[in-house]
């Protein structure tokens, strides 16, 4: 094994040739398809006259356009029935995986893959999805590729990519009550930029990850995206190997202890060079709560919303874009901003340990009148464990709406949409012009259990304010 990053060395592990382009041909070893970006796909294939290659290492689900209220079938929204029926259709044609609704494996692809022990260490893992950068968390090099690469992967299980450079991202230290995974990783788009990381993949360490769970450390992976890197990742430990053992498709009996062992010799080496190594302290990480129009446009929950002056002379156009369409004032506190809806949920955040912070705060309080707040677990397994611990339960209590699962009002490909000028406090991933369904809806990131408090205050709130 060669001396270096875990991901030179999954990489090196990975590549077959190199193209005339300069380009890695890189094989793939997991891909994992959903109903939106594979019909185009898969009509390419049959338009050359080719057959998927590896249909054992592809795996479906749908997740985008599925209702979360009523599942019924044929959909209400026409073209949602014909991706669904388009995604059967390839999967049946082409002997493929499909963990459809009612299976009880269905859900977000990204949180679906983990919790069946699909997505391992030492992995390449590609999707027609921005945030397949979730599945690093495991030390598994994972990227998000668009509809012609789906293509290719299905037709040659292997990816035309250049490779990148690696920065470190240091953590040190225990984050203070109410800071949770999604604060650190807004806390570092917000320093670096969302265009920081391009050319890079992200390794995040640290003793801040070190303490995570591998829910935790799935946010910060699944964000690296948002922060310009190609894909984020984690190197991996005894947390994550508890996290897999006995996982459906995880390694068993001897074959798990010779699977441990390769998984820790490629973890990056203690002497690995980085292309760049930036360090943060977890004790200067307050809730980050965004104001504006990119997931780096964020400031801690007690901070005001920037002045012009204060920002870098290259962001301060793209501020004021921001004020203009936020209806944010800049001086002004993001604390008490009115919140219209409340959204739990996504490949981001919407795993049980997420719903269990969120439950955490919602416990013994009422949804502010006005406010329309809802839980979408995400995955099936995660509903049906939420609801074993009674979590279902507590968000009902408390005025919450209590889905089925989906990525829900993310994208909001589905029913689930903001109207109009509505302001939502969202524990998803990215707050762009429109992205919840309404051309003209606001979007705040925060962590799931700021969305809560949010819920029961009516406005952003400092989630310590309500930590027992």
């Amino acid at each position: 094994m060669s001396k270096g990053t875990l991901f030179d060395k999954v990489w090196d592990l990975h590549t077959v040739g190199m193209l005339a382009s300069g380009q890695t041909q890189l094989f793939i070893g997991l891909h994992l398809i959903h109903e939106v970006t594979s019909p185009q796909a898969f009509a390419m294939l049959k338009e050359r006259g080719l057959k998927v290659m590896f249909p054992q290492r592809t795996v479906a689900t749908v997740d985008h356009i599925v209702p979360t209220e009523n599942q019924a079938r044929p959909f209400v929204d026409t073209l949602a029935e014909e991706m669904m029926q388009a995604l059967e259709n390839n999967c049946q044609e082409n002997k493929i995986t499909f963990y459809n609704i009612g299976t009880g494996n269905q859900g977000i692809v990204h949180v679906i893959a983990p919790e069946l022990g699909l997505t391992q260490p030492g992995m390449t893992i590609a999707c027609g999805d921005s945030h397949t950068s979730t599945h690093g968390a495991f030390g598994a090099i994972a990227f998000g590729i668009g509809t012609s690469q789906v293509r290719d992967v299905l037709a040659s299980q292997t990816l035309a990519l250049s490779k990148l450079k690696v920065r470190k991202i240091e953590v040190n230290g225990s984050l203070n009550p109410g800071i949770y995974a999604k604060d650190v990783v807004l806390h570092i788009i917000r320093t670096l930029g969302v265009k920081g990381g391009v050319g890079y993949a992200y390794e995040f360490a640290g003793t801040t990850f070190e303490q995570m769970n591998m829910e935790e450390r799935m946010t910060v992976c699944n964000m690296s995206i948002e922060g310009g890197a190609r894909c984020g990742y984690v190197n991996p430990d005894q947390v994550t190997y508890e996290y897999l053992k006995d996982k459906d498709f995880a390694p068993k009996g001897q074959d798990w202890e010779q699977a441990v062992n390769w998984w820790n010799s490629i973890r990056s080496d203690a002497d690995a060079e980085y292309d760049d190594v930036v360090v943060f302290d977890a004790i200067d990480i307050a809730p980050t709560v965004t104001w504006g129009i990119t997931p780096g446009q964020g400031i801690g929950v007690n901070q005001t919303v920037p002045l012009p002056s204060e920002l870098p002379s290259d962001e301060r156009f793209l501020a004021e874009e921001a004020y203009s369409y936020m209806d944010l004032a800049p001086g002004n506190p993001i604390k008490g901003t009115k919140i219209d809806v409340c959204f739990i949920g996504s490949c981001t955040n919407g795993r049980i340990s997420d719903l269990r912070e969120a439950a955490k705060i919602a416990k013994g309080h009422q949804v502010a009148s006005g406010v329309k707040a809802f839980v979408v677990p995400g995955s099936e397994r995660v509903k049906k464990q939420a609801e074993a611990e009674g979590l279902d339960k507590i968000f009902q209590a408390a005025g919450f709406e209590w889905r089925e699962p989906g990525c829900s009002m993310c994208l909001a490909m589905n029913p689930d949409k903001l109207q109009g000028r509505q302001i939502s406090a969202s524990s998803s991933n990215r707050n762009f012009k429109g992205r919840q369904g309404s051309s003209s809806g606001r979007t705040l990131l925060m962590s799931p259990a700021m969305v809560a408090a949010a819920a029961i205050k009516g406005t952003v709130t400092d989630v310590r304010e309500l930590v027992s």
